[in-house]
């Protein structure tokens, strides 16, 4: 409904016949002799009032009786409100403003004045109002078209999970390993990360990067398929040569994944990448391919690469049997399978028990 009337809060007939006079020609008008009979005609009307003019002292309601009952419905942000006064003080100013009236009219009135001041206000108001409609259906434009990305982006992470655990299901059959290996790889990475990311803020991880985190930790082996099946299960001790050559499965995981894996979420791509090169990496930098030191590792590489020890002791291999949980950790902490961070081991033994829990849940078939 289009907005053309004004409603005029005025008991002074003659002021009233001044202001019908001024504005007829070009709006309809709704009089009111007082504030209890202009609130009755604003709410049968509401849709159609462009401005109210108020004034100050009538009978029954006053102007701030008016504004006063008008605020509690938040009428004053959708229709603009000038108030008319025969008498202005600094205080009366502000405290109409204070309720959000646009302007004041003083009396006797200046007809050009009104005019123009009451045009001003009404123009800027169906401005604002066209602006903020114009703004909401941007918004609900934005909403539909993030729904469309989250969807898609749903999808490609289904299409991203399903090529990682295919992937990394090929690398279990290949190195003879059982499936529950990368699932135990996989929820450790996650339960460490949480511990990390509540314990030390400092690496900025989030719930989101722990779950990427957490699939690109399924490829840390891939580089795997590109050791013969001699020394991948070979069951005695690897010779020199045969252990450099094991040891290349990090830098051969990583090119694999960067020229031969085509995974759509580019963060889990770059963590993939990162942790499949460095997660035999060492904390006082005696670790591989590139004998990273300290936290010149990535804390996401340092989490994969304690839960793969952990992983590692704790089942059985061609080469040993698996330990229990508990020697296992003791092993991790007293540093019996290398140096890793005070705080990632602090990390670590926040959630012991939880690691002997998912151990219990994906535990291998006999």
């Amino acid at each position: 409904m289009k907005r053309d009337t004004i409603l005029i809060f005025e008991d002074n007939a003659i002021d009233r016949a001044i202001l019908v006079e001024l504005f007829q020609s070009d709006y309809k008008i709704l009089e009111a002799s007082n504030g209890k009979e202009g609130i009755e005609l604003l709410n049968s009307h509401f849709a159609s009032i462009a401005i109210v003019l108020l004034d100050n002292l009538m009978p029954i309601m006053d102007g701030f009786t008016v504004l006063e009952h008008l605020k509690e419905r938040n009428i004053l942000n959708k229709i603009p409100f000038i108030m008319l006064t025969a008498e202005s003080s600094p205080e009366m100013e502000r405290k109409g403003y204070e309720y959000g009236i646009v302007s004041y009219l003083k009396k006797p009135y200046q007809p050009d004045v009104v005019k123009q001041v009451v045009y001003n206000a009404a123009g800027w108001f169906q401005y604002k109002m066209q602006l903020e409609l114009m703004v909401k259906k941007q918004n609900i434009n934005i909403q539909k078209q993030n729904s469309i990305l989250r969807q898609q982006t749903k999808k490609l992470n289904q299409v991203n999970e399903i090529l990682i655990d295919s992937l990394s299901n090929i690398v279990e059959f290949r190195n003879m390993e059982s499936k529950q290996h990368i699932k135990r790889i996989r929820e450790y990475s996650l339960c460490l990360g949480k511990s990390v990311m509540k314990l030390y803020p400092e690496y900025e991880l989030t719930e989101e990067k722990i779950e990427q985190i957490g699939w690109a930790s399924s490829l840390h082996d891939i580089g795997k398929i590109a050791i013969p099946d001699s020394i991948i299960l070979k069951p005695g001790k690897l010779t020199a040569d045969e252990f450099e050559l094991i040891k290349s499965h990090t830098t051969k995981g990583a090119e694999i994944i960067q020229h031969r894996i085509r995974l759509n979420d580019r963060v889990i791509f770059d963590y993939a990448c990162d942790i499949a090169r460095h997660h035999h990496e060492k904390y006082d930098g005696k670790g591989y391919p590139d004998g990273l030191k300290g936290d010149e590792i990535s804390i996401a590489a340092q989490i994969v690469s304690l839960v793969d020890v952990y992983d590692a002791l704790t089942s059985k291999r061609v080469y040993k049997a698996a330990y229990e949980s508990e020697k296992a950790y003791q092993m991790i902490i007293n540093g019996h399978s290398g140096m890793f961070s005070p705080k990632l081991l602090k990390a670590f033994t926040e959630v012991k028990a939880e690691f002997e829990h998912l151990l219990a849940v994906y535990h291998d078939e006999e």
